[in-house]
């Protein structure tokens, strides 16, 4: 008993020290999401790798299934300890508490772009409590009712007349020395300084600094390079794809009994869709709409979508059948779409695989979306689902393909069982 009792004390504390090596305790850290949970996962291979060689090196031996199971357990606990706080976090900030208050420096139009962006996700924390921008240009007018508060000069006592937490510098707008010379005046107040280069919607593990010739170099990583990730999403695919198949086959059987016994035709749809890189497959779906739907999509029901752009979609569209609309509810109709992520065709995440006639009418920056395999689900789809514009999705799909883990997939694969359960967007 005491041995045991010593056992978890030593292996609480090298979990604690393990996070606080991995600065996982950093309070810019908290509620960044998928960048966190990838954090409490390295700290878990860490310390089983750490158990392993000191047990070797010191000649000690441990009990493997204490080991095997206390890691995971300890991992997975702070993972959803981590995830209960996030959610507090984002509510507090929510109600315009736990904000940051920042400055947002630079030219005019960098720093209106800055402040539109961040008034879009409160949940970031950052409440923007004023601008200094050149000093021939202070009568420009900011998103959002933001007062300009100075010029470039009067930044360290506009930090402190307003008690601002961070700065943000953003654009160009400073040189080199300005710059530095801004950081060290800033060290008297104790605000943060943080740089928006302009890198849109590339995030934070695809960028690195990295010093040569006494500069500081921001490497922006492709995210097709890390081949660890890539044969990570792919063993996650084929082998949760294939778990959830196998659940989903009598939902599957019992779905297509119900189409068949009450309308005319086959229970499932096999339909040509584009794939990675614009090559073509046949994704399959449960049937919920009428025999030849596809003929009766005319020009004028076509002008009665409820989507903009390329994506027609209708949440009263006419050819579908009673059943069928209970199957889109639930979003049933989807689940032979688990077979395509088995085969290969598809992912369990990424952008929705595009029609021909809307891949041939996309722009060169939309044909990025397939970049990666399209997906079951995705960015947009736990982001508001079909109650989205057809820009909104693009941009979150682009955001997807730029910026994709296996920590992301499972934060998308989570939203997306919560998303289904509420029926949000689902039409």
């Amino acid at each position: 008993m005491t041995l045991t009792l010593l056992l978890a004390v030593t292996a609480a504390a090298m979990w604690c020290t393990t996070l606080w090596v991995l600065r996982a305790y950093d309070s810019r850290r908290i509620g960044q999401g998928p960048e966190e949970f990838s954090m409490v996962g390295r700290a878990a291979v860490t310390m089983l790798v750490a158990l392993v060689l000191g047990s070797y090196l010191a000649n000690l031996v441990l009990p493997r299934g204490y080991v095997l199971v206390a890691v995971p357990v300890a991992g997975l606990a702070t993972a959803v300890h981590r995830y209960a706080l996030r959610r507090w976090l984002h509510a507090q900030r929510h109600d315009g508490t736990a904000l940051l208050r920042t400055l947002v420096i630079g030219s005019p139009s960098a720093v209106d772009e800055v402040v539109r962006d961040l008034s879009t996700v409160h949940y970031h924390g950052y409440d923007v409590v004023g601008a200094c921008v050149p000093a021939d240009m202070t009568d420009v007018e900011i998103a959002d009712d933001v007062t300009v508060v100075g010029t470039m000069s009067d930044v360290p006592q506009a930090v402190i007349d307003h008690e601002a937490d961070v700065v943000i510098v953003a654009g160009s707008g400073l040189s080199n020395s300005s710059l530095r010379r801004l950081s060290w005046a800033l060290e008297r107040t104790g605000a943060d300084l943080v740089v928006a280069p302009g890198l849109i919607e590339v995030a934070g593990p695809r960028v690195q600094v990295r010093p040569a010739a006494g500069l500081s170099l921001l490497h922006v990583e492709s995210p097709e390079r890390h081949q660890g990730r890539m044969l990570a999403k792919a063993v996650l695919d084929r082998s949760v794809g294939f778990a959830l198949f196998l659940v989903a086959l009598p939902i599957i059987a019992v779905s297509a009994l119900l189409v068949r016994l009450t309308s005319k035709g086959s229970a499932f749809y096999a339909q040509s869709r584009m794939g990675r890189d614009g090559q073509p497959f046949t994704m399959w779906k449960l049937r919920s709409m009428v025999v030849d739907a596809d003929r009766m999509r005319t020009d004028d029901l076509l002008q009665r979508s409820d989507r903009d752009g390329l994506m027609f979609k209708m949440r009263r569209d006419p050819r579908v059948t009673p059943v069928g609309r209970v199957l889109r509810r639930l979003s049933l109709d989807e689940l032979p779409q688990l077979w395509n992520v088995v085969r290969g065709d598809m992912s369990l995440v990424g952008p929705r695989p595009p029609l021909p006639s809307e891949f041939a009418e996309y722009h060169d920056a939309v044909h990025r979306r397939l970049r990666v395999k399209p997906g079951v689900t995705g960015l947009w789809q736990v982001s508001g689902r079909s109650d989205l514009t057809w820009e909104e999705s693009i941009r979150l799909d682009l955001r997807y393909v730029d910026n994709w883990s296996v920590a992301l997939d499972l934060q998308i694969l989570w939203k997306t069982a919560r998303a289904v359960v509420k029926g949000s967007g689902a039409y």
